[in-house]
């Protein structure tokens, strides 16, 4: 079995494909619930409304748990390079090294320095400085994204570097690693997507309050108004930056597009946009394919007789998979699409005067409530598949890069992450859909909520004294 399709490199492969999907969808969250975290609590100080300090105190226990998750889930991978990419990581080394140690010294101890102060010390430095730290570890989400995504980004389309006699890369412009040709349009769609993927769990978990009768309550409706007005916004937004990424790929990987498209013939003009197919690679066509005429060469070359390179007009061994690719693609931008349907019917519904009391808009946005993380998980399959076979794209492949390692022993790690993972984030995911799921305690309920106490607007006798904060919604 071990000699056939299922060697050490799939089975490197799928350990490193299940260790970053568990953790991706950790990261794609916290980084759009802390800027949300940032917005309320921002608001609170602005407006002295309690409504968005219970939100705070709600949401980011929810966030110190999903931060903690993704901490747990990310260290693993980096070792991963050391026992199964090896040669990999020795020849891009003096690359993504640095981009990753710059995450650390930047991103992540901007984070792990203000987090504490966010999560326990509003009571010991202040409302105001407080708002800082929480402000600070969004920035820092932020800016951990920035050096992921130019590392990837710089796998998918090298640049800025030279090789050296034994074949190591170096990087001779800095500027042109990190910000590499597909950096720019990769950096943007995943920062959107991570926004919506938190704000589409926010106005999940609030439509489900709301349908369970805590439509009265002020701090699930800003919520849910929050959420949707986000996805609103950010949705049709994401369409277009996905628009520009994809003209970004034909330029730089077109045998990825032609993956993505399920086109076989080395040059298809004009290009049908092919809705729906089974590809058959060992036939070399796509099986039962819906098409619609033109559109193909109108989306991807913004003409109606634009033509697309196929999958024949590569070579055999330059190929990526079809399969793979072809479907994640359709998955990903059908949740897009539902995305856009859901911002609209929520605009709508607030026009009208309605955006609490609609039922179908409230089941809309719960069932869509995991669509974020299965978009991104879609989108980062497309991404990763579609660049084979190579790891650094056009110049080292795969096969390459692969550690000396044997297939029962790579076999019997990816067991025990499945086992581990299964049993550990199982019950930190329940216990996050719990408290996701239970009613947002409104005005300082416990005795630990009396230091989150608002400072007061500055007025001319002075500020207003905590007996006098406003509580209204």
């Amino acid at each position: 079995m071990f000699d056939g399709w299922l060697n050490a490199e799939i089975l490197a492969r799928a350990q490193f494909a299940f260790t970053i999907s568990f953790h991706i969808i950790f990261p794609s969250f916290t980084i759009g619930l802390a800027s949300f975290l940032a917005l309320v609590e921002g608001l609170w100080l602005a407006t002295g409304k309690s409504l968005y300090l219970d939100l705070f105190k709600h949401w980011v226990k929810i966030f110190a748990l999903s931060f903690g998750m993704g901490v747990v889930s990310g260290v693993v991978m980096s070792y991963q390079f050391g026992t199964n990419w090896g040669p990999f990581a020795e020849a891009t080394g003096s690359v993504l090294g640095p981009l990753l140690g710059y995450e650390v010294l930047t991103a992540f101890f901007l984070e792990a320095g203000f987090l504490g102060i966010m999560l326990f010390g509003m009571d010991k430095v202040g409302p105001r400085l407080h708002f800082a730290a929480t402000l600070l570890v969004a920035i820092g989400t932020l800016i951990s994204t920035f050096w992921i995504l130019s590392a990837n980004s710089w796998m998918q389309t090298p640049a800025g570097y030279s090789l050296d006699p034994d074949g190591r890369f170096l990087a001779a412009n800095w500027l042109e690693v990190v910000f590499n040709p597909s950096f720019p349009y990769r950096f943007l769609h995943m920062v959107t997507a991570a926004f919506l993927t938190s704000a589409l769990v926010i106005s999940a978990a609030s439509a489900w309050r709301l349908l369970k009768g805590d439509g009265q309550s002020a701090p699930t409706r800003r919520a849910f108004s929050l959420a949707t007005g986000l996805v609103m916004v950010a949705a049709p937004l994401q369409v277009l930056l996905g628009d520009a990424h994809g003209l970004n790929t034909l330029e730089h990987q077109p045998a990825k597009i032609a993956a993505m498209e399920g086109h076989w013939a080395e040059e298809v003009s004009p290009a049908p946009l092919i809705l729906f197919g089974i590809p058959d690679e060992a036939e070399e066509t796509t099986r039962f394919s819906i098409e619609i005429p033109y559109l193909g060469s109108l989306i991807l070359t913004h003409s109606l007789d634009g033509g697309l390179k196929g999958m024949k007009a590569f070579p055999p061994d330059e190929r990526p998979p079809m399969t793979v690719p072809f479907f994640t693609f359709r998955i990903m931008v059908g949740l897009g699409f539902l995305m856009v349907g859901l911002g609209a019917f929520a605009g709508i519904q607030r026009l009208r005067g309605r955006l609490y009391d609609s039922p179908l808009l409230q089941r809309y946005a719960l069932v869509m409530g995991p669509a974020g993380f299965i978009a991104i998980l879609a989108g980062w399959f497309t991404t990763e598949v579609g660049r084979q076979p190579y790891m650094v794209y056009g110049l080292l492949r795969t096969e390459d890069g692969i550690s000396p390692i044997d297939a029962p022993g790579a076999a019997a790690s990816l067991l025990a992450f499945i086992l581990v993972y299964g049993i550990v984030f199982a019950v930190g995911i329940r216990h996050m859909l719990k408290m996701m799921g239970s009613p947002v305690k409104e005005g300082g309920s416990s005795p630990e909520d009396a230091v989150f106490t608002h400072p007061g607007p500055i007025t001319e006798e002075g500020p207003m004294t905590k007996g006098e904060t406003s509580h209204g919604a």
